[in-house]
């Protein structure tokens, strides 16, 4: 088939996962597209069959701000006729979706009935933040009742779908994926030990530092867990939130025990040189994050929200604690750095389901069938 992707190019996980599934699509020999503003933090170079189109943004002085979502239209509409596109799959339905569908109409002026189909995957604050908001609303839902196909990340997600937006349409749940041969523990003894600097015990967290991260939590949970463990903790990412959450560590004399690590490349090496993560978040559609941590053998204790339940079985490959219970995720964490064979066991579980639910090899087909079926 030929595929049309088109995402955000940060960090946020609806552009990873977009960017790994064109990886994955084009390993199979399908011929993939992506459109965005630039190459997206995962992108791959010298990839057969992983293209990639710059929307361009022209400036004019009679507009005060760029006009992205046309200028990606007109993209769209231009890669869909020259690459004769099969499908266009919008990620974040904040403008993509809005974008797709407008490209299906302006294609099928000329294309006729073989102007592409659209699909839209839903990856959390498209819905429960920004696509709700009254300024969005409206046009977000009729994008997501015109695309041809439409996927969210997890069971919470979707109902949270139908819910705010009073959607009717069916929604297919089709989870966020890994390739699990390259996500495993790999130890790198040298890391490890940059990373102790002589502490007992790695504390680590990634995200893109955004509020519904709760940053300043991770902060707090881990200043309760170094009253009983000598640990260090380890910030991976960048955002909004940075600058205050560094201060504050400056403030409270912690700066020889945290360190901002930035965005790394290195993801599994940093992942498997950790021996705990924190996800304390105010939502989370699905938790990429955690997936990432549990398949490299860090055991995770995470905020019980959203589709953070339906990737960690509680006691079973991870703790989950109420949102606001800073200290109940850091009793959760000292107990796993202090009981090794908790730890292990806990490790050893979050490996197993990680492979057996949501590996590259499990997921990938199911966004396949769902081209066949809007195709056909």
């Amino acid at each position: 088939m030929r595929i049309g992707i088109t995402c955000y190019a940060s960090v946020g996980g609806s552009g990873v996962v977009a960017t790994e599934l064109g990886y994955a699509l084009a390993t199979r020999g399908h011929e993939v597209h992506i459109v965005s503003s630039e190459k997206p933090f995962r992108w791959r170079p010298n990839v057969p069959g992983f293209t990639f189109h710059r929307v361009a943004v022209p400036s004019y002085p009679l507009f005060h701000e760029p006009q992205y979502m046309l200028a990606l239209t007109n993209t769209l509409v231009r890669v869909a006729r020259e690459q004769r596109l099969d499908v266009i799959h919008a990620h974040y339905a904040v403008p993509h979706a809005t974008a797709a569908y407008l490209a299906h109409q302006v294609a099928a002026s000329t294309m006729g009935n073989s102007a592409p189909k659209t699909v839209t995957t839903l990856h959390g604050t498209d819905i429960t933040l920004v696509g709700t908001d009254p300024s969005f609303a409206g046009v977000v839902a009729f994008s997501i009742e015109q695309s041809h196909g439409v996927t969210a990340v997890s069971e919470s997600l979707r109902q949270d779908t139908v819910r705010a937006l009073s959607i009717r349409r069916d929604i297919r749940v089709i989870y966020n994926f890994l390739d699990c041969q390259r996500y495993r523990r790999s130890a790198d003894p040298e890391l490890r030990a940059r990373l102790l600097k002589g502490a007992d015990a790695v504390v680590m967290h990634v995200s893109n530092f955004r509020p519904v991260k709760r940053v300043d939590r991770v902060l707090e949970a881990f200043i309760r867990i170094r009253e009983c463990v000598n640990a260090r903790l380890v910030m991976v990412g960048n955002g909004p939130d940075r600058a205050a959450l560094e201060r504050s560590v400056i403030n409270q004399g912690l700066a020889d025990h945290v360190e901002f690590a930035g965005e790394r490349h290195d993801l599994v090496a940093m992942l498997s040189s950790a021996d705990l993560f924190l996800l304390p978040s105010a939502q989370e559609s699905f938790g990429m994050a955690a997936m990432e941590a549990m398949a490299c053998g860090t055991p995770v204790v995470a905020s019980r929200v959203g589709g953070l339940p339906e990737v960690i079985d509680e006691g079973e490959t991870g703790f989950l604690c109420d949102e606001d219970d800073v200290e109940g995720m850091a009793k959760r964490g000292v107990e796993l750095l202090t009981d090794r064979q908790l730890h292990e066991r806990i490790a050893g579980a979050a490996t197993v389901i990680v492979r057996q639910k949501f590996c590259e090899e499990r997921i990938v087909p199911q966004y396949l069938q769902l081209y066949e079926d809007v195709i056909a």
